[in-house]
């Protein structure tokens, strides 16, 4: 017999967020938004290396801890070589601010959003907001692959970094 999901309530006290609240409320990684099928979970996405390895390493203590026991971080510093294809395909959070796109809900951003989302919590205005986002990458994913020989890792690797952030597996493409 499957084991009942019971809600729980998480408490952030990270550099970014203090005393920050927020529900479990959707088993982890299950009944996403009909329109949102990443291909790969954050775990997935740590341990293959995205944004530099710098990105939330002081986060550990949110999330289960097996989503780090592979993870490639840098708590030191943006580390580029880190990364999947080893390039920079980030833009610093002064320009994800100046741009609106980060939520007071999220400091740091999309790939924090989508933990969180995967992770079972549901912020409905927000969800929406943040899959239409995500559903817009797909003008890279065409550019990939209108330009690029399928599995030609050396082909557009910023491009095809910054598709990995965002949960598009872009090593098939």
């Amino acid at each position: 017999m499957p084991k009942k999901f019971t809600k729980k309530i998480i408490i952030v006290n990270d550099k970014m967020q203090k005393g920050y609240k927020y529900e479990l409320v959707e088993p982890i990684g299950k009944n996403f938004h009909k329109d949102f099928n990443p291909d790969l979970s954050p775990k997935q996405m740590l341990a293959m290396g995205i944004f530099g390895g710098k990105y939330m390493t002081d986060c550990s203590k949110e999330f289960p801890s097996d989503w780090f026991s592979k993870a490639k971080l840098c708590p030191d510093f943006h580390n580029p070589e880190i990364n999947y294809f080893g390039v920079n395909a980030s833009s610093s959070l002064s320009v994800w601010r100046k741009n609106g796109w980060i939520n007071k809900d999220d400091p740091r951003g999309w790939f924090q959003w989508y933990c969180r989302y995967y992770y079972g919590r549901r912020l409905p205005k927000e969800d929406d907001r943040q899959i239409k986002r995500w559903k817009a990458i797909v003008r890279h994913i065409s550019q990939i692959s209108k330009n690029c020989r399928v599995g030609d890792m050396f082909c557009r690797p910023v491009q095809r970094q910054a598709v990995l952030h965002w949960a598009y597996d872009s090593r098939k493409l």
